[in-house]
């Protein structure tokens, strides 16, 4: 998969970092917003074609921000969720720091190319 999403089939949701207020003013916060239907004002959880996780609250928010989306994603399996590297850019987290959150991940989660690579070297190792 192309990590550049810039349009969305019918199932599919757009998944992004944001922040606790919902000011989705940058990055792909602001892509979720102007094409995929994330509401100003709510910072987490499925809204319209997209899927926040709050990014901006420290890195154990982002992990249990990341468990309830992957219960989510289980629950949902007639969507596909198209993952972007949530917290790696203004948050300024490092994919191997993000990555790993995402182990567990049910089939209809897709990720980027680099969360992909740590999570794979990551099940080789065993861990």
């Amino acid at each position: 998969m192309d990590d550049r999403i810039d349009r969305l089939e019918p199932n599919e949701i757009f998944v992004f970092g944001s922040n606790a207020s919902g000011a989705h003013g940058g990055g792909a916060a602001r892509t979720a917003y102007e094409k995929f239907g994330a509401v100003w004002g709510q910072g987490h959880g499925l809204q319209g074609q997209s899927y926040g996780i709050d990014t901006m609250s420290g890195l154990d928010v982002i992990a249990d921000e990341v468990a309830t989306f992957l219960d989510v994603a289980r629950t949902r399996g007639d969507l596909t969720f198209l993952v972007t590297e949530i917290g790696c850019g203004i948050a300024g987290y490092r994919p191997e720091q993000v990555a790993p959150l995402f182990a567990a991940a049910p089939s209809n989660v897709r990720l980027p190319a680099r969360f992909r690579s740590i999570v794979s070297a990551s099940s080789d190792q065993g861990e």
